[in-house]
């Protein structure tokens, strides 16, 4: 399983692919933070409220970008028959690409760090931040990757057309983070309103992403993670018995 996810890894970090992704992300998040009318610098105190209300939107794109090879490529390749006669189980293999593509969404991440420590030196006073409800916001942008990672792979695992894949990726993902709320919307669900909203991930990360870690939220984004690997386990099993 360990060599699965060290194959995965060094595959999409050896492709072109693999660094646009990385640098169009990077590259984005700078710009909205720093150069575009309304950056922190305009705003004229610390804030990283603007990287956590943006990323989850560049992530719609950039997650399934990641995702849409690991089982398309195989499918297409045929080497998923192969992979499926190794000594790993459907769910071993599952979590080796969800893994794997979780690592590459935390590599391209990780350099947001520097706009943590650069906010950190332009405070007035040096480090007047709010750095707890930065890690929080971290940890909940963190859990959302996480979660669009797992319905990245589900879509990998239903095609072996890797553009298709992408597509089914981003509906989904949008689906579940804003649809619930645009359903919501409606005056027809009255006093429902609440419940529908905290079916789709937009709400648990909004609660994250002030700072505040609460239990409910961080065990709905598990549990949605669980429940697309279980999907995509049985998309493999499927496969295997037709």
């Amino acid at each position: 399983m360990r060599s699965l996810i060290t194959k995965e890894i060094k595959g999409f970090l050896g492709s072109l692919i693999g660094h646009i992704v990385i640098v169009v992300f990077l590259l984005i998040t700078g710009l909205f933070l720093w150069v575009f009318p309304d950056n922190i610098l305009d705003q004229g105190y610390a804030d990283l409220g603007p990287l956590f209300f943006m990323a989850p939107w560049v992530f719609l794109f950039l997650v399934p970008a990641v995702t849409m090879r690991s089982f398309s490529e195989e499918r297409r390749t045929g080497t998923l028959e192969i992979l499926l006669t190794k000594p790993l189980t459907e769910t071993q293999i599952v979590l080796a690409k969800y893994i794997a593509c979780l690592v590459l969404v935390i590599v391209a991440l990780t350099p947001t760090l520097i706009y943590w420590y650069t906010l950190h030196d332009l405070a007035i006073p040096k480090g007047n931040l709010d750095n707890g409800g930065i890690l929080g916001s971290y940890a909940g942008l963190l859990l959302l990757a996480a979660c669009f990672v797992a319905i990245g792979t589900f879509a990998s695992a239903l095609t072996e057309n890797q553009i298709v894949a992408f597509l089914v990726a981003v509906f989904l993902c949008f689906f579940l983070y804003m649809g619930f709320d645009l359903i919501a919307s409606y005056s027809t669900f009255g006093g429902a309103e609440g419940t529908i909203r905290s079916i789709g991930i937009q709400e648990h990360y909004l609660s994250m992403s002030r700072g505040v870690i609460d239990l409910q939220d961080a065990l709905y984004f598990v549990c949605m993670m669980a429940f697309f690997l279980l999907l995509t386990r049985a998309a493999l099993q499927s496969r295997t018995w037709s």
